[in-house]
């Protein structure tokens, strides 16, 4: 790992990491200090290389250190800490540090120090070996500089509301970006920017003007490869595809198992008896054979002038052959004569647009909610906990940080760039900003860890934890493979620090961070507002710490792939999942539609070229994969070991994901943990 330089005399190497985000290079004096296990040291070493530009971003720099500096130490010591610290000196004396290791030349011991923060000027850090401890098993002359450190990074921290006062009791995010959370590529990264140069580079805007004259005319938008044609352009009318959206698309979680039909919903056996395969209701929901989609949380949000956003409720029926169908529609939410139930028996062009508009209310569903709501915003909550009252030496800082990262500068500009007033999401959205601004709100209200944020219950509420029932849900049984493999390795992580009981209770960084993440919501005074946190803000136990390390770990990788790299393929050709719709949706069950009236309500092309560009962006990955970790935070031997058998896991369930998907029609390939990026970054 380490080279010669020179024909200096030394017992000790040093290897220092600077990090490779944008300004992490210094070019200011660094001095270290050296301590063995028995306390001794050696005088300040300035580390600097004649004929070099040291500590230059993403560099690793080497230094031999002579014996007369290291005189104090044993020759075949242990190196147990380190000391070091920069002066301002220079332009630019910033200085982003990731590791630093030293080598006992004569015992081949290597020593780590991880460090992943940006150096203060004349700042002394002490730094121990793998420095990973509970607060309460922290050297003493360690602990005061821990909680210094906490309390500096929470002036950096500063918690905010960014939405609109008109919405209160929203997310909480963080005030101003600080340092550690810009994007570690591009200090300028601009999602518009992007949106613009792949317009330019596909020299798609030379086709997209006006209005489309047929359903064929929007497959000649497509200029591969920036922007290929979605296969689900070829099944946009057909209902096995409308009924596989429900299971292994954008929006994976809203069906549930029939135990009976509400009221607000009057389908009766006269209704879908053709449909049913010979059984009536009663008995297709006896068999498990009946699902529901209910959209009723979208009733009464704002819309824009003049648009129309459903509140629908879908009927689906799994047939002979294993097949889920949709059988029923009614597209808002009380019954009644301009409020029909349409089903596939009415004119096909009538059914197919029936289906769009209960697409485009799903689209509303899934952007506010499914996607920014309970993976962004949501993550972004346990990240400024995490942030705020845990120690980089904390092991449990250290297992959730890789899941963070860029995850507050990506939600920074989705606030700033595509939710905001004639942003994105106002310009090609029914209910528009203000509409999405209120769903998150509401959807907010009752969101659960214990229940919505752990899939075994999430899945037990809607009824589909028998995996017999409903099959083709390939997001359940993909999903399930990856959150038990997650479960495991967060179990294992954590009991090689928490052996007892008692070392939870005392552990006041963690209570600390349990307690702001349940307490109501407020930006002045700290707290999240997350509800179902096992303990409620009294964590006693390693097996509740446990299902909340879990779920992080899962909404932030699993969750969020399942619900954003889908986006183009379902959001590209319009009549398949219409982010807008113009006019007013059908009602009544025998009118005829034409192919006019379906290109009427569809976006115009510089629309949908808006749609298709942002969720090409959206769908690119642009992180490493699962366990693959960017940073590795992890030090401690026995924990790697934790992470390898992880990686194995994984590799494992990649195999068994690729296997499923040579007998799948369509193939499901987003949860394949080769997909999956660590954490949500884009």
């Amino acid at each position: 790992m380490f080279s010669f330089f020179g024909l200096v005399e030394s017992d000790y190497i040093i290897e220092i990491k600077t990090g490779d985000t944008v300004g992490a290079g210094t070019n200011a004096n660094v001095w270290i200090v050296l301590y063995d296990e028995t306390g001794k040291s050696t005088s300040a070493i300035r580390l600097d290389q004649m004929l070099k530009n040291n500590f230059e971003r993403g560099s690793k720099d080497v230094f031999q250190i002579s014996k007369s500096q290291t005189s104090n130490l044993r020759k075949d010591g242990q190196i147990a800490r380190v000391e070091f610290w920069r002066d301002d000196h220079g332009s630019s004396s910033d200085w982003y540090v990731d590791k630093i290791e030293v080598q006992n030349k004569a015992t081949k011991s290597l020593f780590v120090f991880p460090v992943y923060r940006w150096v203060l000027a004349n700042y002394h850090y002490k730094i121990k070996h793998l420095d990973t401890s509970l607060p309460q098993q922290e050297h003493e002359d360690l602990k005061e500089p821990r909680k210094y450190f906490l309390e500096e990074k929470k002036k950096n921290y500063v918690l905010d509301q960014k939405f609109p006062k008109e919405f209160p009791n929203c997310p909480i995010q963080v005030k101003e970006l600080p340092l550690d959370e810009q994007f570690s590529f591009n200090d300028k990264f601009s999602l518009t920017a992007l949106t613009l140069g792949l317009k330019v580079s596909s020299k798609i805007v030379n086709f997209t003007s006006g209005d489309w004259k047929s359903i064929g005319d929007i497959a000649t938008i497509y200029v591969p490869p920036a922007f290929p044609k979605p296969e689900r352009a070829s099944f946009w009318t057909d209902d096995l595809s409308f009924a596989r959206q429900r299971l292994a698309s954008v929006n994976h979680s809203v069906i549930r198992l029939v135990t009976h039909i509400p009221d607000k919903l009057p389908v009766t056996d006269d209704l879908v008896q053709p449909l049913l395969g010979g059984l009536t209701l009663k008995e297709a929901i006896h068999q498990k054979r009946l699902f529901i989609c209910d959209l009723q949380i979208l009733e009464d949000l704002p819309v824009k002038q003049g648009r129309v956003l459903c509140s629908p409720i879908a009927l689906f029926f799994v047939d002979m052959s294993g097949q889920l169908r949709p059988i029923a529609i009614q597209l808002f939410q009380k019954p009644g004569k301009e409020n029909p139930i349409f089903t596939p028996l009415c004119p096909s062009l009538t059914w197919a647009l029936v289906k769009m508009w209960y697409n485009n209310a799903d689209i509303a569903h899934h952007q506010a909610l499914t996607h920014l709501g309970f993976t962004h915003l949501l993550i972004e909550s346990f990240s400024l906990a995490t942030q705020r009252h845990l120690s980089h030496s904390h092991p449990v800082y250290k297992i959730l940080s890789p899941h963070f990262l860029n995850l507050v500068a990506i939600n920074n500009l989705a606030v700033s760039e595509l939710i905001s007033d004639g942003g994105w999401v106002d310009k090609t959205m029914n209910y528009g900003n203000k509409g999405m601004y209120a769903l998150v709100v509401k959807g907010y209200k009752d969101w659960r860890l214990d229940i919505d944020g752990t899939l075994p219950e999430e899945l037990k509420r809607r009824g589909l934890d028998d995996f017999n029932v409903l099959p083709g849900y390939h997001f359940r049984d993909d999903a399930i493979l990856l959150y038990n493999a997650i479960n495991k390795y967060v179990h294992d992580y954590l009991k090689l620090y928490y052996t007892t009981p008692e070392l939870i209770n005392t552990d006041h960084e963690l209570q600390n961070w349990a307690q702001e993440l349940v307490k109501e919501r407020n930006f002045a005074e700290g707290g999240m507002g997350i509800k179902g946190i096992p303990g409620n803000g009294t964590i006693s136990y390693v097996e509740q710490l446990q299902q909340i390390v879990t779920s992080i770990i899962f909404i932030s990788s699993v969750a969020h792939a399942a619900t954003n790299f889908p986006q183009y393929e379902e959001y590209a050709f319009p009549p398949n999942y219409p982010a807008t719709l113009l006019g007013k949706p059908p009602t009544d069950t025998k009118a005829v539609i034409s192919e006019e009236d379906i290109l009427k309500s569809l976006p115009n092309k510089e629309l949908t070229l808006e749609i298709m560009t942002m969720t090409k962006i959206l769908s690119t990955k642009g992180t490493k994969s699962l366990g693959d970790f960017e940073v590795q935070y992890i030090v401690d031997p026995k924990a790697l070991a934790v992470v390898e058998r992880f990686k194995k896991d994984v590799a494992d369930i990649s195999q068994t994901i690729k296997a499923r998907n040579k007998e799948r029609f369509p193939k499901y390939k987003y949860l394949d943990p080769e997909f999956i990026p660590n954490s949500i970054s884009i």
